[in-house]
């Protein structure tokens, strides 16, 4: 048996991977439409009735959207830290008493074949975390929507067999661009995002420590584009001497489409 993994979908307009291992199938995030959502799915053979959960990181509309109509549609628990469903419960409608599932940062829990590691992330969101997902002696970790990769963070996602890790903006694009002010600070800020430069800078550390595949994500619109967050990133893992497809394989998530299915 494998781990497979797949984006959905991955911007300010809308959060989804998919993630599965063994008999053990769960969404990370539901920030689109349920119609979307399961559009998606099935284009990768899989039905909403087969989802064992869905985690959500933080209260961000463009990351729980869709949870309470997928929850109720497809009989789903939704799992998450208490003060993010204080903060998304209104917005949920009705919902299966049995299918509120909370969870602790920092202390793991199972679901079925996985067994899940929250950690903290520093994001303007009511404790907003990301995720490493072990299955079939495979990891893979979640860190999307930080404004920093503090040594906590970066020591969680080391280990990893592959990486969803953000690359939001480039930070001379955000600087000259249409953002008011007040925005360009919050992005900018330790409780923002991540920039392609950052996200490069991390990832040297982690293919020094084994990294073999990742998939940056959550590429703004605005400020950033697929070429520029992918070569921003390649050439400082060349000047790290690290090649791209021998020593690690690089990707970019859309925020439309789809990504490969990827096996590990």
């Amino acid at each position: 048996m494998t781990m497979k993994i797949c984006s959905i979908a991955s911007g300010s307009s809308g959060n989804c991977i998919y993630v599965e291992s063994g008999k053990t199938k769960v969404l990370i995030d539901a920030g689109l439409s349920g119609k979307r959502i399961t559009q998606g799915l099935g284009q990768i053979g899989v039905d909403g009735e087969d989802l064992d959960g869905i985690l959500i990181t933080h209260d961000h509309s463009d990351h729980v959207k869709g949870v309470g109509i997928l929850s109720r549609k497809y009989n789903i628990p939704i799992y998450s830290n208490v003060s993010t469903w204080e903060e998304i419960k209104q917005k949920m409608g009705k919902i299966n008493p049995e299918h509120i599932q909370h969870f602790q940062s920092n202390k793991s829990f199972d679901i079925k074949d996985f067994h899940i590691k929250p950690f903290p992330t520093s994001h303007d969101a009511c404790d907003s975390v990301g995720f490493c997902l072990y299955g079939n002696n495979k990891k893979i970790s979640i860190a999307t929507d930080l404004g920093y990769i503090s040594k906590d963070i970066l020591e969680e996602l080391t280990g990893s067999d592959m990486v969803i890790l953000e690359a939001n903006h480039d930070e001379e694009m955000l600087k000259v661009g249409p953002y008011p002010w007040y925005l360009k600070k919050r992005i900018l800020g330790e409780q923002g995002h991540l920039s392609n430069e950052s996200a490069g800078n991390a990832l040297v550390k982690l293919v020094e420590k084994g990294l073999k595949k990742v998939l940056l994500a959550h590429l703004s619109k605005e400020n950033n584009f697929p070429e520029l967050a992918y070569q921003t990133v390649y050439n400082i893992l060349q000047e790290n001497k690290i090649n791209i497809n021998k020593d690690i394989a690089l990707d970019i998530a859309s925020r439309e489409q789809i990504s490969a299915l990827y096996c590990l």
